[in-house]
Formats: C-alpha cells, sequence, structure tokens
C-alpha cells in the first residue's frame, strides 16, 4: 500500500497583508526560499520555506488580509 504524502502549511506569523506571491503550484522548493511577501505596519517580511518540497497548494492571494495562524501554502515534502 503507498504511504500518503507528508505535507507541511506555511503560515501566517502575524496579522498582515499579502503584497507578493512568489511561488506557484507545483513549483520545487528549497529551504530559505521566499513563497509570500507580506507587509505589516509598512515593513516587507518574506515568509521563507523551512523544508525542502513541492507547492501542492497557494490559500492566499495578493491583496489579502491574513490572521495569525492563516495557512498561506501547503507544501508536498
Amino acid at each position: 500500500m503507498a504511504r500518503p504524502p507528508k505535507t507541511a502549511d506555511v503560515l501566517a506569523e502575524m496579522v498582515a497583508n499579502v503584497m507578493r506571491v512568489t511561488v506557484v503550484a507545483g513549483e520545487q522548493v528549497a529551504v530559505g526560499d521566499t513563497l509570500v511577501l507580506l507587509e505589516s505596519m509598512k515593513m516587507e517580511i518574506p515568509v521563507l520555506a523551512e523544508h525542502p518540497g513541492t507547492v501542492a497548494a497557494i490559500r492566499v492571494a495578493a491583496g489579502d488580509v491574513v490572521q495569525e495562524g492563516d495557512v498561506l501554502v501547503s507544501l508536498t515534502l
């Protein structure tokens, strides 16, 4: 029986506006790659991949407002 793929959700660490999504579904990412660029209090905050993997789903779009703990991107490891 095949094992289900392991996944990891990348979460927002604060309330912020989504400035830009820098990846697309299916893209391979490495540790440290920027996935999303957030803006909070006039500061740009890059959200980085903590695991290598493939972008399985993008849960936000530019212009969205996210809350702490919201899923930004899902990765298949």
